[in-house]
């Protein structure tokens, strides 16, 4: 079995997970079968350890981590493969896959590009 943790920051405003839950959730109306959690670095909870040990715990052999962060600064270079190699440390039959982060992806770029020009017609919001 295969799972995707969804990594944010965190944040003290409990509104903040808001956006990442939404990927979430709509990758399950996506894919009903996908097995997806989110975790965060600090502040909010679950942290990347506990949702790891979830999803262990529920037989998953595969993990792919996906940062939620637009810029890669020192979370994303620095602090997030360091956690990753202590989970693979911890759990040495599991499979862990780091994915660069979603603001490298250029597919994020172009459509946060089209969003931003003037003159584009917004789309329904699933954020509110």
């Amino acid at each position: 079995m295969q799972a995707t943790i969804l990594f944010g920051h965190g944040s003290r405003d409990p509104l903040w997970r808001v956006p990442i839950d939404t990927v979430a959730q709509r990758m399950q109306v996506i894919d009903p079968q996908c097995c997806v959690r989110c975790a965060f670095l600090e502040i909010t909870a679950p942290d990347l350890a506990a949702t790891t040990a979830e999803l262990v715990a529920l037989g998953v052999s595969g993990i792919t981590i996906v940062p939620m962060f637009l810029g890669v600064g020192r979370h994303a270079r620095d602090d997030l493969p360091v956690l990753v190699q202590a989970l693979q440390a911890d759990y040495p039959e599991v499979r862990f896959l780091l994915q660069p982060s979603v603001g490298e992806d250029a597919r994020v770029v172009e459509l946060l590009a089209q969003i931003a020009l003037p003159g584009m017609p917004a789309t329904a919001s699933a954020v509110v």
